[in-house]
């Protein structure tokens, strides 16, 4: 009897989700074709993709996959305007991979300018064998001299439609536009186009938190405590400014409306930021608006900074009944928070415990876990299907403070966190509600990717008994339908990175150490 209840409410749950959301972000002109021309899949940051991934279980070497060698930190490898290739955009800089006919190989790189220069031996020697305790890790780190301000880099970036990478670095903060030598010789390599410093326009512990670009080709450069809008070919001045206030940090990046609404994050607030085709506005007059959302202590593992961990997340399109924009928000044990990206429904209801009526619905996250540590929290974006929500809990017991050593540290050596969640907004009682929830799921530090088409969400995870591996789980129920196992080998962690599949199924894997084509058969 509980049996058929729980099945029916999934079918209900579907059924839902297929009724009242059935479209997504409108597509942007100024990038290269979708999906995968900007960090996070697309406009909207669903983390969605429409291609397929296989059920079953699969044992990977991956000492014996095709392999470009870059970072540590690859974050995405992104849609060029060729079909036939693509850009790994990462911490030591961007390759340029030819995907054609079933393969992946590098044919052309280029170094992220003020850095060190990490080679492929480097690397090799650098994750050749698993770390036995945080010392060894902290001394592959030190010796190569990798550090917080280059895992920054790249790290929120996109493919414009004339193929160039829009890239940014920590060291010197920087934004550069990187572009083939020769278009018609791919081999013939990368080139810098033109680059920005905005030292002078930062303040001195502030960084470039990411870019993206509006839907009227400009572009958009968003700092630690600032926001910019220039033109893309990086020529001429800034041509407006916006300062968020010094006591707010932002620490991850940004999602863009097809009205060129700016969904943004601090630790403490919400913005919708407009940029009007002349200025950026924060005036309501121009659907600008300001939300504060509950925030909580300094958490100890993966996360960076006392709010947010995701980058906004936009749900509802066109002629969806409601347009939000999701976060999981900072308190101690995390709440999913949904705000509306337009006027308020006058119909609307107060949320209880809601810092502002702008939050249209927030619930509490629990990953089925029992009982609650003291921490649920993320560093990754909600992932968005329709009105769906997917998210992690990253937070183990212990860590180190340096977050790059916490994420090498985090599985092999410090015991991870676990648990993961599925929502779902019902647009008719306009509030979350669980779907499922897995407390035995872990998933260090990647951002999850949902295939719409086989509707499996991915999450990259590791245990002592398992090694890495790369988990799916049916959307509707939670079910286990796919696990990619990596064994003990380093490179199977993900670290930051976003998982990805190919058109025909392969898997694109992020890894610490570069990225890799996976043909799971």
């Amino acid at each position: 009897m509980k049996k058929s209840i729980f099945l029916i409410l999934v079918m209900l749950t579907s059924f839902a989700s297929l009724l009242f959301s059935t479209e997504g972000a409108a597509a942007n002109k100024s990038l290269a074709p979708f999906p995968y021309a900007i960090t996070h899949i697309d406009m909207s940051q669903s983390d969605a993709i429409a291609y397929p991934i296989a059920s079953g279980k699969f044992n990977i070497d991956l000492n014996k996959v095709p392999f470009v060698w870059s970072g540590p930190v690859n974050i995405i490898t992104l849609a060029s305007t060729s079909p036939d290739y693509m850009w790994a955009a990462n911490s030591g800089g961007a390759q340029y991979v030819d995907i054609s006919k079933g393969g992946y190989k590098e044919v052309a790189r280029i170094d992220a300018p003020g850095e060190k220069v990490l080679k492929k031996a480097d690397l090799q020697k650098m994750f050749a064998a698993n770390f036995k305790d945080v010392e060894s890790a902290k001394k592959a780190l030190d010796e190569y001299g990798i550090s917080f301000p280059r895992m920054t880099n790249g790290i929120y970036s996109f493919v414009d439609s004339k193929n160039q990478l829009y890239y940014n670095t920590g060291v010197t903060k920087s934004v550069i536009i990187f572009a083939l030598k020769d278009p018609k010789k791919t081999a013939s390599g990368i080139k810098i186009v033109n680059s920005m410093s905005f030292k002078d326009k930062l303040a001195q512990d502030e960084l470039i938190a990411g870019v993206s670009i509006t839907y009227d080709g400009k572009l958009i450069i968003l700092g630690n405590k600032s926001l910019f809008i220039i033109n893309a070919d990086l020529k001429g001045d800034v041509i407006s400014t916006i300062k968020f206030p010094a006591n707010e940090n932002i620490t991850n990046s940004l999602c863009v409306d097809e009205k060129n609404g700016i969904y943004v994050a601090s630790d403490k607030t919400m913005y919708k930021v407009v940029w009007t085709g002349t200025k950026l506005s924060q005036e309501a007059s121009d659907g600008a608006w300001s939300s504060p959302y509950d925030s909580g202590d300094t958490t100890p593992t993966v996360k960076v900074g006392t709010g947010t961990g995701s980058t906004p997340t936009l749900m509802g399109f066109g002629k969806d009944k409601d347009h939000l924009v999701v976060i999981t928000d900072g308190a101690n044990k995390m709440k999913l928070v949904a705000f509306w990206r337009d006027d308020i429904p006058k119909d609307a209801k107060a949320v209880a415990g809601a810092k502002s009526n702008r939050i249209a619905g927030q619930i509490a996250v629990t990953c089925g876990l029992n009982p609650l540590p003291d921490f649920i929290q993320s560093e990754q974006s909600v992932v968005v299907d329709g009105y769906g929500a997917f998210v992690v809990n990253n937070i183990a017991k212990k860590g180190e403070k340096d977050k790059i050593l916490d994420v090498m540290t985090l599985g092999p050596i410090n015991e991870p966190g676990t648990g993961v969640e599925r929502f779902e907004w019902d647009p008719i009682k306009k509030e979350f509600h669980s779907v499922w929830a897995r407390a035995d799921i872990v998933s260090i530090s990647m951002v999850p990717t949902v295939s719409t088409v086989s509707n499996i969400v991915l999450v990259n995870g590791y245990t002592k008994d398992e090694g890495w591996f790369v988990k799916g789980m049916d959307w509707a129920t939670g079910k286990t339908l796919t696990e990619v196992m990596f064994g003990q080998n380093n490179l199977g962690n993900g670290a930051y990175a976003i998982l990805q599949l190919f058109p025909n199924g392969d898997l694109l894997f992020n890894s610490i150490a570069g990225t890799t084509r996976i043909k799971l058969k």
